[in-house]
């Protein structure tokens, strides 16, 4: 047996999660796992986009239907709903069949309810079928998010994540791209004819990607997943890197994912502290980019093709914001980041609450730079959630805490819809800055860093 046969045979006296994850850990990004990220992305890019979808739909929808503004708010709510019950529901399933099995029905299920959707004759249908497809999107992130993050190592993993999930925000800009060029001229069924595409991507789901092999070692399959992590290492060598000897640091604690364990010892404060940054910066920017259409057509009265486009503008800011904390967040670190974001993001909300949000160009620029802020933590959470679990917690914790992303992302549009009917825009903005400063608070009181930092160490 040579060298490299003896560093893959597990010892004896090395636990064997812990030694996957140590070979994971002096791994480059090798082409297997580039691809992998790539894949799952599509799924996430078309995610982000069904998300969003409807909200380009909206403004021909309002009228064609003859909508109020509180049927308005349930529609683009109910997908969320829907989201937060797919959320916790299949993070705890793919705890305990797998990331991939979860991964494939999900994506299923939302392209499913698309169909459903171009079907639909009225308000009732609608929040219906969006209702049951936000039950597949709400599972796919979360549980892609602990896929990819097992997949890596800690040295640039904020920078590696991140610019996967950035995928997401460039589905949110797909939408607003569709919505402007198809939406005036084809209708607002245009929207979810592109999102039948996700369904192509099923085919490389289920052949061409490998289960997560720290998945796979913490219950008990060791040969598959060393299997698995002796082909990445295989194909680092072949790409001409050499590797450094595996170096164990962390055994993590032997035991069967269990929900209640969220709530136990060091993970009470972390949960109940990334449960409420979810809530506060989801409800502010999705109350704020779902409504933005809608706003400039039925409040200022702008063309369908100016409204839609102030979305996508609005979007298009969010993205760029993203890419610039995706290649920054390493350096500066979870925590901090996150504090200067919610701290500063209330300022232009309470300037646009001050001068009344009289005109769209206050609107779009006022809101448009809190929104972009906001978007450096809403997109982000998904990499911070996972790192401060372990592995037999990762994906029901991600999802547990990505379900308050969706009730602060289903209560934002009900609370807008209700506070333009009963006390004017203006009042919206200034409460979204006070929840705002409430997610900074909870940040710097109880969150804790995790840049650069091994999963295994960070969380036993």
């Amino acid at each position: 047996m040579n060298m490299e046969q003896r560093m893959a045979a597990p010892s004896p006296a090395v636990d064997t999660q812990a030694e996957i994850s140590a070979r994971l850990e002096r791994l480059p990004v090798t082409r297997e796992v580039f691809w992998a990220r790539n894949i799952v992305g599509a799924a996430t890019f078309f995610d982000g986009y069904t998300v969003i979808a409807i909200a380009y739909a909206m403004p021909v929808l309002v009228r064609e239907w003859g909508l109020t503004p509180g049927q308005t708010g349930m529609i683009l709510s109910m997908g969320y709903l829907g989201q937060l019950i797919g959320a916790i529901c299949f993070g705890w399933l793919a705890e305990r069949i797998g990331r991939l099995k979860v991964l494939l029905f999900t994506i299923l299920l939302f392209v499913s309810m698309d169909v459903a959707c171009l079907f639909a004759a009225g308000a009732g249908m609608m929040m219906a079928f969006r209702f049951i497809q936000g039950i597949g999107t709400g599972g796919e992130v979360p549980v892609a998010s602990a896929y990819i993050n097992e997949l890596i190592g800690s040295k640039g993993r904020g920078r590696f994540f991140l610019l996967y999930e950035v995928l997401f925000l460039l589905g949110l800009v797909g939408a607003g791209l569709i919505g402007y060029f198809m939406v005036p001229v084809y209708g607002w069924k245009a929207m979810f004819v592109v999102g039948l595409v996700p369904a192509i991507l099923m085919i490389p789901l289920r052949w061409f990607l490998h289960e997560s092999p720290r998945w796979l070692a913490a219950n008990g399959r060791y040969e598959e997943a060393d299997r698995i992590v002796t082909k990445l290492e295989n194909s680092a060598r072949a790409a001409g890197k050499e590797l450094p000897e595996p170096k164990v640091v962390a055994a993590p604690v032997r035991r069967k994912s269990d929900w209640r364990e969220l709530f136990q010892g060091i993970y009470l404060k972390r949960t109940l502290s990334i449960w409420a940054m979810w809530f506060c910066a989801y409800m502010v920017a999705n109350g704020t980019i779902t409504w933005l259409p809608t706003l400039y057509r039925q409040t200022f009265k702008l063309p369908l093709e100016t409204s839609i486009f102030y979305g996508f503008v609005t979007s298009i800011g969010g993205v760029i914001a993203a890419v610039i904390c995706a290649l920054l967040i390493d350096k500066v670190g979870r925590k901090r980041w996150y504090t200067g974001a919610l701290l500063i993001a209330p300022i232009p909300l309470v300037i646009l609450a001050w001068l009344g949000a009289t005109s769209p160009i206050q609107v779009l620029i006022l809101a448009g730079l809190a929104y972009a802020i906001v978007q450096t933590v809403t997109f982000s959470l998904y990499l911070y959630s996972a790192e401060i679990y372990p592995t037999r917690l990762r994906a029901i914790g991600t999802g547990t805490g990505s379900a308050w992303l969706r009730l602060g992302s289903s209560a934002g549009p009900i609370a807008v819809g209700w506070v333009m009917s009963s006390m004017g825009i203006q009042y919206v903005f200034g409460a979204f800055a006070a929840i705002l400063l409430v997610g900074a608070l909870v940040t710097v009181l109880f969150a804790v860093e995790t840049k650069g930092q091994v999963l295994e160490e960070l969380s036993p």
